[in-house]
């Protein structure tokens, strides 16, 4: 199915068109979502908002981009309107991620020592990882998730957010010296670097 027959499709609310862009578009969309809140439950019901969002606003669509680039700018906005209501990137939910919960199901003690295996530190690491690239300005964050997680080339990016290709790799060589200056301290191999 075209992206002209699809939104067609969609105009009508003919069934077949609709569930062929849930088929087509719902495993990226839910993947999308699910970097900006880092959290399945959220990503899997911001999925549904988006879908009902193109079904109302299909008529609005401008085919100057593909149907794919529409979709994606729809995730990353309701993705950030997500996180601004529900306010999760404040300093008690970083935190929260370092708490770690023995097998009894108590907070561990911090002056107790720790033996982690391999499985547990990557996990951290993602954790670190995870809360620096949150704490980047919107448009870095932004950029920098569709170009690093969803593996889309920089004139993609330029569609999906309305910019020009030379503000785009600007914002990610910007978020790349950000999350140096964040995650330099935490992982040691990069420490040494800079001493």
């Amino acid at each position: 199915m075209t992206d002209k027959e699809l939104t067609d499709g969609l105009i009508i609310q003919r069934k077949e068109a609709i569930e062929y862009m849930v088929d087509k578009y719902q495993k990226n969309v839910i993947k999308t979502a699910f970097y900006f809140v880092a959290n399945m439950e959220d990503a899997e019901d911001l999925s549904q908002e988006v879908f009902l969002e193109i079904l109302k606003s299909v008529g609005r669509f401008k085919k100057n981009s593909t149907m794919n680039t529409w979709i994606y700018r729809i995730t990353v906005n309701k993705s950030l309107d997500h996180l601004r209501r529900q306010k999760r990137r404040d300093v008690i939910h970083q935190i929260s991620t370092f708490i770690r919960v023995s097998n009894d199901g108590t907070n561990r003690n911090d002056s107790e020592p720790v033996i982690m295996d391999t499985q547990n530190e990557d996990r951290e690491k993602r954790g670190i990882l995870d809360s620096a690239v949150n704490s980047l300005p919107d448009n870095q964050r932004i950029a920098f998730i569709l170009n690093k997680y969803e593996d889309l080339a920089y004139k993609n990016i330029a569609e999906i957010m309305n910019l020009s290709l030379s503000s785009v790799e600007s914002l990610i060589h910007r978020a790349k010296l950000n999350l140096q200056k964040k995650l330099v301290n935490h992982f040691s191999e990069y420490a040494n670097k800079n001493k």
